[in-house]
């Protein structure tokens, strides 16, 4: 093998073990943060999930209009601005 096909060869271990020293780094920095990043993609799945299923905002308005009769107007424009909301999600 000519020299300079054995510096590249060296030089591209070293690279490879400086990148598995970094991973290994990175993963151990983001450790702590493992269990919040997890609810935080359990949310987005969930506000996916109503975005896609308008009836279970729909279902949602009714169960507080009916825990609330009170405040059905306040429930329903909320429930309006979710739905709304979800469509743009899907749109976008």
């Amino acid at each position: 093998m000519n020299p300079k096909m054995t510096h590249l060869a060296e030089h591209r271990r070293q690279l490879v073990a400086q990148a598995a020293a970094q991973r290994t780094a990175l993963a151990c920095d983001l450790e702590p943060w493992r269990a919040r990043l997890a609810v935080a993609d359990k949310g987005i799945s969930i506000i996916g999930q109503i975005g896609r299923n308008p009836a279970l905002i729909a279902g949602a308005v009714l169960l507080f209009a009916a825990l609330r009769p009170q405040r059905i107007g306040k429930w329903l424009l909320r429930g309006w601005m979710v739905w709304q909301f979800g469509r743009r999600l899907r749109k976008g």
